[in-house]
């Protein structure tokens, strides 16, 4: 590897890095830089999300040696379009490329990508797994095959500008491109490509190279449930002209089958000639541990207990919210859906409130 390259504040490229456990392919992913991009001045950051493998922690190690590499270590928070967007705005090159840490997009096309956005003949260069019939075989299951067709489908009838993979996490753009919208853009979830195109005033212009989506070599895929709900709110935020943010269009998701969920319980109850209060605390305190089950199976993360216990006190004072509201307009009014309703939407209003502070 060599250490004697030009210093990365003059450094024309700059290769993005998000990470999460992936130490077992920096050093390869670092080697295959080096070689594709010889004679080029650049320049990469790894983005790490505090990677408990140890990924930062080896970076920082090969950083010692070799000025061309940079650690961006984050803690506190995730999440791949959050690590891209710091990771290009960390940069004072006036080309940046964005690539995952798992060996699976060809950086050979690197230097292709480069001399097109240095040429002036396109803004953006996109690594699209779609241009050829074999381009996405190798480095997907059948049913992630089907996923990320849906995904570019989706983003295909949101956007302006023509692109065959407009959710591809591989292509080169512009700095200028991304600085002028980036604080429009949407921290969470993966498509960060489509959220920079889709926040553009005017359509840039792209280009694009097809690839063979390769095989995983180390690490797991960082994909889940909620990736996939992150990525139906940012659809629906530009859909909407971005006045909401995509976290309020999920939260109003989630609300409402919350709410639902609660006048369900409560109906039930009703025909049964349950007491009114304890058949509205019953209702609510089924969805909210409900929800509490759903984000941390469904998504598949581990069952977080100190996370629950800060989050038990605001809790509760949602639910007495609720209570205290729909008991004020059963005694008010006596109609028990109405009674439950305003209980619960003022439970779910507190629950956001909180959770935005």
């Amino acid at each position: 590897m060599k250490g004697d390259s030009t210093s990365s504040p003059t450094a024309e490229l700059t290769v993005v890095v998000p990470t999460f456990n992936e130490s077992g392919n920096v050093e390869v992913l670092i080697e295959r830089l080096d070689a594709t991009l010889s004679g080029e001045t650049w320049r990469v950051i790894f983005v790490d999300d505090d990677s408990p493998d140890g990924t930062g922690a080896l970076v920082k190690s090969i950083a010692a040696r070799d000025d061309r590499v940079q650690c961006l270590r984050r803690t506190g928070r995730r999440g791949l379009a959050g690590a891209v967007i710091e990771g290009i705005l960390a940069s004072a090159s006036p080309f940046v490329a964005v690539i995952d840490g798992d060996l699976q997009h060809d950086e050979t096309l690197l230097p292709a990508m480069l001399q097109t956005l240095r040429s002036d003949r396109a803004d953006l260069v996109v690594g699209t797994r779609f241009a050829t019939r074999e381009g996405i075989s190798l480095g997907l299951s059948p049913i992630r095959k089907l996923g990320s067709r849906a995904a570019t489908w989706a983003a295909r009838r949101v956007l302006r500008a023509e692109i065959s993979d407009p959710v591809s996490g591989f292509f080169m753009v512009r700095r200028d491109l991304v600085e002028r919208v980036a604080p429009k853009l949407s921290h969470q979830g993966f498509k960060i490509l489509f959220d920079i195109v889709a926040s553009q005033a005017s359509p840039p212009r792209i280009a694009e190279i097809p690839y063979a989506f390769a095989e995983r070599v180390s690490g797991a895929s960082k994909l889940d449930s909620r990736v996939v709900i992150d990525y139906a709110g940012l659809l629906v935020a530009k859909l909407a002209g971005d006045i909401v943010a995509p976290r309020t269009v999920i939260f109003l998701g989630v609300a409402g089958v919350g709410v639902a969920a609660n006048l369900a319980v409560l109906g039930l109850a009703n025909t049964w000639d349950a007491a009114f209060l304890p058949a509205q605390a019953a209702g609510a305190l089924i969805v909210l541990f409900g929800a509490f089950a759903i984000d941390t199976t469904f998504t598949r993360r581990s069952l977080d207990l100190r996370a629950l216990g800060r989050a038990l006190p605001l809790a509760l004072m949602g639910l007495l919210a609720n209570l205290s509201v729909a008991d004020l307009v059963w005694h008010r009014g006596g109609v028990w859906w109405l009674a439950g309703l305003a209980g619960a939407a003022v439970g779910a209003f507190w629950t956001y409130v909180s959770r935005e502070r």
